[in-house]
């Protein structure tokens, strides 16, 4: 009874509904598997078996939130063209991932200087800080290779074509989080492009 007088009128008027249409559909004896039955009716009777064991306010809860996950970690796929990210996942396969590791998570102990005094290749996805540099630096990075002393990357300009390396830098992206993605692209990308007067991604 205290249930009942938790309810809205609009919820009310539903339960009531439905117990009323169970009753129905119980009384003239059909069977929900029958080739007769209403597909409407049998997902009435499906619904008023389930309320009956679950606290009404729990039905209005939203199904699926696997799904909605899912879709935010789809959203930084969103924003980058699906087939620079396949191309450029292969070029990186190709020329980077010995360096900086199959998913671009690179190998243990890249912080530590190593014994020809230059840094070990650092990691490219959303671990370490290649998310806080613009498309531009990370651009001439991969054209130029590491500052002099500071690491051993060769420079690929003459290697690779510019679409190469863009669809790369599509690939690293993708490998970050919806998060990072969203602060990269407010705090580094945007200001880089408002300085360039630039607007695309």
């Amino acid at each position: 009874m205290n249930v009942m007088k938790s309810l809205s009128p609009s919820q009310y008027c539903r339960h009531l509904l439905l117990g009323i249409t169970t009753v129905f559909i119980i009384g003239c004896n059909e069977s929900p598997s029958s080739k007769s039955v209403n597909p409407s009716n049998s997902l009435l009777l499906q619904s008023s078996t389930v309320s009956s064991a679950i606290a009404p306010s729990e039905t209005d809860t939203p199904p699926l939130i696997t799904d909605s996950i899912q879709q935010s970690k789809n959203l930084v796929m969103d924003k980058l063209d699906p087939e620079k990210i396949k191309h450029g996942a292969l070029i990186y396969r190709v020329n980077c991932a010995n360096c900086h590791g199959p998913k671009g998570e690179a190998a243990p102990g890249w912080r530590n200087l190593g014994t020809d005094g230059k840094y070990p290749p650092p990691p490219l996805d959303d671990s370490a800080h290649a998310w806080h540099h613009s498309t531009d630096t990370l651009e001439k990075m991969i054209r130029e290779g590491s500052p002099p002393g500071a690491g051993g990357m060769p420079g690929w300009d003459d290697k690779l074509t510019n679409q190469e390396i863009a669809d790369v830098i599509v690939w690293i992206k993708s490998t970050w989080s919806e998060e990072i993605y969203g602060t990269w692209y407010q705090e580094i990308e945007k200001k880089q492009q408002q300085r360039q007067g630039k607007k695309q991604h």
